[in-house]
């Protein structure tokens, strides 16, 4: 068998199955089984697989066409331009959330602006934390973008700080990253003054488990999905930690869920915060939710 056969066989068995983004799914897939890259696959259509190249294709195949993510199957996932290793411990990362990078990137621009600082700045002493960190690429990708930060990431598993602290080895940003097992901001009892708080929380309602993907629902970390019975429990205590944790101009961004800025947005409606603002994904839907710590 061929690339081309293979990539056809493939195609048709995942598009029987169901399976979302099919076509991209079997690249990846045969990718891997070849430990190829794509500019390789496709100047090579006539390439035969050996034997051992075609079972390990087919078998991910099959636990593709079961429901098993493509990116626990291959071990990883782009963000940020970024590659991150991804296990059945931590959230898969979403284009989506690159939006919590755009957000904060700009707001610390805007901030350094209005303080009379150059724009293009390294960032030299900024203190930053990430909430639910995950397989750690909010911390990873804002620390690649900001050189001379220093960060803190904390997630409620321990099994998901082990993932992102590799991710931080692999990208080289580990030794300007702390990683600490915390539900939220818990950690953090006595004042710290941080200059950003980013977090991309859990935010699906259990009660609309029934209605995710196979792929989300069956193997992606409860933990990390689900915010409470309607999603949005968490940003409560989150947005009153992050009001006394950061500095007096200190940015807050928070990624939403598709239904949860009319809960939300209210909880910023005191004088404790300012410059409120809401940014849509490419989808229209109201993504980031960003704010600044009110001068005392």
């Amino acid at each position: 068998m061929d690339i081309r056969a293979a990539l056809k066989q493939g195609i048709a068995r995942l598009r029987e199955a169901d399976v979302p983004s099919f076509t991209l799914a079997v690249e990846l897939l045969l990718l891997h089984a070849l430990g190829r890259n794509r500019t390789w696959l496709y100047a090579h259509p006539e390439e035969a697989l050996s034997e051992n190249e075609a079972q390990r294709y087919f078998a991910l195949l099959a636990r593709r066409a079961a429901g098993e993510p493509t990116q626990h199957l291959t071990g990883k996932q782009e963000f940020w331009g970024l590659e991150f290793e991804v296990t059945r411990d931590v959230l898969i990362p979403r284009p989506e959330t690159e939006h919590v990078i755009e957000v904060a990137l700009d707001r610390l621009a805007v901030r350094e602006l209005h303080a009379g600082r150059p724009q293009k700045t390294d960032r030299a002493g900024l203190q930053i934390a990430d909430i639910g960190t995950g397989s750690g690429c909010i911390a990873v990708a804002l620390a690649k973008e900001l050189p001379a930060a220093n960060f803190v990431a904390t997630d409620i598993s321990s099994a998901a700080l082990a993932v992102a602290q590799r991710n931080a080895q692999r990208h080289g940003v580990a030794g300007r990253i702390r990683f600490l097992e915390s539900n939220l901001l818990d950690a953090f009892r006595s004042p710290v003054s941080f200059d950003l708080i980013a977090s991309n929380p859990p935010y699906v309602g259990r009660h609309e488990a029934d209605s995710l993907p196979r792929e989300v629902r069956d193997h992606e970390p409860a933990s990390a999905l689900y915010g409470g019975e309607e999603g949005y429990e968490l940003y409560a205590d989150l947005i009153a930690q992050s009001a006394r944790l950061l500095k007096p101009g200190g940015i807050l961004v928070l990624e939403l869920g598709h239904n949860s800025l009319p809960a939300v947005q209210p909880l910023l409606d005191s004088t404790q915060w300012i410059n409120v603002g809401v940014t849509n994904d490419l989808a229209g839907i109201p993504r980031v939710l960003a704010a600044e710590r009110a001068p005392v």
